[in-house]
Formats: structure tokens, sequence, C-alpha cells
């Protein structure tokens, strides 16, 4: 018993913080990996965290997550029609501010395609 607690105790201490909110997760899969397109199901969901983070750190985001966390923060976690409300404007947003004929975030994923880069891209560290 002791050591099952002791065992679980040093787990938490490695535990790395995360600022991922999962109900946003759950309504982002809600939305659009709701197996209507299997391999973007697929995808969304073999990519988990990195469809709007990127890097170790929950911390970092990349395009897409920094495109929603201009509309969320943690206490809208509750408010599900908030949430909905965000992931469709940033479906809206361009993709690349810099490039005037970047696709929409939502072109992106209606192509397929993570929101906020690869897979790859966004395991990657920022700034590596």
């Amino acid at each position: 018993m002791l050591r099952s607690l002791l065992a679980l105790a040093v787990a938490a201490c490695f535990a790395t913080p995360s600022l991922a909110i999962k109900q946003f997760q759950d309504q982002y899969f809600e939305k659009y990996a709701d197996g209507s397109d299997e391999g973007f199901s697929e995808l969304a969901k073999e990519a988990k965290c990195y469809n709007c983070h990127q890097g170790k750190k929950k911390k970092n985001r990349n395009a897409y997550g920094q495109a929603l966390a201009e509309h969320l923060s943690k206490k809208d976690k509750k408010d599900v029609e908030k949430i909905v409300a965000a992931l469709e404007k940033v479906a809206e947003e361009s993709s690349n501010a810099d490039d005037p004929d970047a696709p929409t975030f939502g072109e992106l994923i209606a192509e397929g395609k993570l929101p906020g880069g690869t897979l790859e891209e966004s395991k990657e560290e920022p700034g590596a």
C-alpha cells in the first residue's frame, strides 16, 4: 500500500501540467471529428492535443490554437454555446494572416488537414 502511494506521488511529480481544456477538445471532436469524414476524424483523434497545441508544453499553441485562445479562456469551459461559436468563428479566419491567399482554418479542415499544421510540425517544439 505504501509503495503504491509512493509510486503515485512520484508519478504526479513528473506529470506535466496541461493547459488543454477537455471540454474544448470534446466540442472540437463533436463538430469536426464526428465520423462524417472518416479520414479527418482519425487524423484529428490521432493528433489529440496537437490539434491546437505545439510541442511538449501545452501552453504552446499552434496557429489554430492561438486563434481559438483569442475567443476562449479557461473560464469558458462550461459554456458549450461559446465554445461552439468560437470554433465557428475561427473556422472563418485565415490560417495565415500574412498571406492573403491562405486558406481559412475551416477550409483546411474541409480538405482533411489539421488546422494548425501537420502532426509532425505540431509535435516540434516552437522555435526549433
